[in-house]
């Protein structure tokens, strides 16, 4: 019976040697979007050590055991900015290329976040906001990810209130029309922004006016969302540049 027991042991050391080569690390990535000075900007960290040293990165970072993916995202959000006030989060997608990440095989789950124009967020001194037109070089495939949650936020400006979470807590229309441009990317008219918004009751006008502006004119009416939560206002709305619309 002796030579049975060695073959027994490398029997069990090669399905430990499977489990361990089927184990795939897990990171959580967040895309924070905030509309600053007329666009829509993402903030990204500067990586300072190989791969990609010199390029641009997603906040985010791996999975703690027992640990699920929001209170991920938001843990590493939390240790590399100080953001007062996330208004929306929410999944964005998954990301499985084996070879995404050259130094091991890492799955990524993206996460969708979005700051209110009050928010000024203290950023470390690596990490700053880039409009989302005009990306800089980023690191693994988080160009293609940021990408891909402004599609997602696009389509859901179209069919749900989630501008509550980009524009100011009151606001002209004038204002607001800034705003879904964009994040839109394209321009919108203030007047038809009006008129669907206030159809579909997502907005809502308050006793308040603007101040009246340097060269004069009537203070204007001011807006807000009549919800501060994610609610779905026309599933089969969208909202489509001028020219495709013609």
């Amino acid at each position: 019976m002796s030579h049975v027991r060695p073959v027994t042991m490398c029997l069990v050391a090669t399905e430990e040697s499977n489990a361990e080569a089927n184990y795939f690390r897990h990171e959580a990535l967040g895309v924070v979007f905030q509309v600053r000075d007329g666009r829509l900007n993402v903030l990204l960290w500067q990586r300072a050590e190989p791969p990609f040293e010199g390029a641009w990165s997603l906040p985010g970072g791996l999975l703690d055991p027992g640990e699920r993916l929001g209170a991920s995202a938001s843990r590493h959000l939390a240790a590399k900015v100080d953001i007062p006030e996330i208004a929306h989060l929410e999944q964005l997608e998954t990301r499985s290329d084996p070879v995404r990440d050259p130094r091991d095989r890492i799955l990524a789950t993206a996460y969708l976040a979005l700051v209110p124009a009050r928010a000024r967020p203290c950023l470390p001194p690596d990490t700053t906001w880039h409009p989302v037109d005009a990306l800089p070089d980023c690191a693994f495939d988080h160009a293609s990810i940021v990408r891909s949650a402004r599609e997602r936020l696009r389509a859901k400006l179209s069919y749900t209130n989630i501008g509550f979470a980009l524009a100011p807590e009151t606001f002209t229309v004038s204002q607001l029309r800034d705003t879904y441009s964009a994040a839109l990317g394209y321009p919108v008219s203030a007047t038809n922004l009006q008129r669907i918004l206030t159809r579909r009751g997502v907005i809502e006008a308050t006793p308040g006016l603007s101040r009246p502006a340097p060269s004069g004119g009537r203070p204007a009416t001011l807006y807000r969302f009549a919800a501060s939560e994610l609610v779905v206002t026309n599933p089969f709305a969208a909202f489509r540049p001028r020219a495709a619309e013609a």
